[in-house]
């Protein structure tokens, strides 16, 4: 069963924001699905993955990682 993550995204201002920070995650993690959300700064991703890997394309993004969502 594929795991459901959601994290916060700090410093996304626009809808470029959200297509630098989609396209560096889905670089990262090729075989999750990723949704990221400006309104909430925050990103799903359903699939195998580990947070390490998810802060480190956020940053490379340009943004900071605001950690886990409680669920």
């Amino acid at each position: 069963m594929a795991t459901m993550s959601t994290y916060k995204i700090q410093g996304m201002t626009c809808g470029g924001c959200v297509n630098s920070v989609t396209k560096a995650l889905e670089a990262a993690l090729p075989d999750t699905k990723v949704e990221v959300t400006l309104e909430t700064n925050q990103v799903s991703i359903e699939g195998d993955h580990d947070a390490q890997r998810v802060e480190r394309a956020i940053d490379d993004a340009g943004f900071d990682f605001g950690g886990a969502v409680a669920k």
